[in-house]
């Protein structure tokens, strides 16, 4: 059997060359830790595809847009559209991916940010109160459900009632 190489990126890096087509690259400002919970969340999905789940789509539809695959292109400032829509399907996939576990806004912010994620956390922050709104999520201080954007410190963010 012939030994699969690394796909080929195109000389500005936002694409990469399978078989001749060519398909968004991964944002590489995503740690490596975080970008392997993406993808394992992505292959995850992708299987639940092939098994009938009727989620599954959607779940590959988040890991794609978190990853920078899909969505607003990675290596453009981002509009606030896009970049709510890319951290709402960021903490959709890390919460998955975590199952049952809490997530750090600031898991999302550099998922989202690169090297400026810190100016990023209101945002991000902003965008968890709003899925808490809606029940999606829950964010909490010390254990204890707060609206994220008048906690002050550290706050985790879970799975909420409605939470698809």
């Amino acid at each position: 059997m012939p030994e699969k190489s690394e796909p080929r990126l195109t000389d500005d890096g936002r694409h990469v060359v399978i078989d001749g087509r060519r398909w968004r690259a991964t944002d590489p400002r995503i740690p490596d830790g975080l970008r392997q919970e993406l993808v394992d969340e992505l292959m995850s999905a992708r299987r639940a595809v092939r098994s009938a789940d009727p989620d599954a789509r959607a779940r590959v539809a988040d890991a794609k847009v978190a990853l920078g695959e899909r969505g607003q292109p990675w290596w453009e400032d981002p509009e606030p559209e896009g970049l709510e829509a890319r951290a709402t399907a960021t903490i959709r996939s890390l919460l998955r991916k975590r199952d049952g576990s809490t997530i750090c806004p600031s898991d999302v912010a550099r998922v989202v940010g690169g090297e400026q994620w810190r100016d990023l956390m209101p945002e991000v922050r902003r965008i968890a109160a709003s899925l808490a709104q809606a029940g999606t999520v829950v964010v909490t201080q010390r254990g204890e459900p707060v609206v994220a954007t008048e906690a002050n410190g550290p706050v985790r963010i879970a799975r909420g009632e409605r939470f698809a």
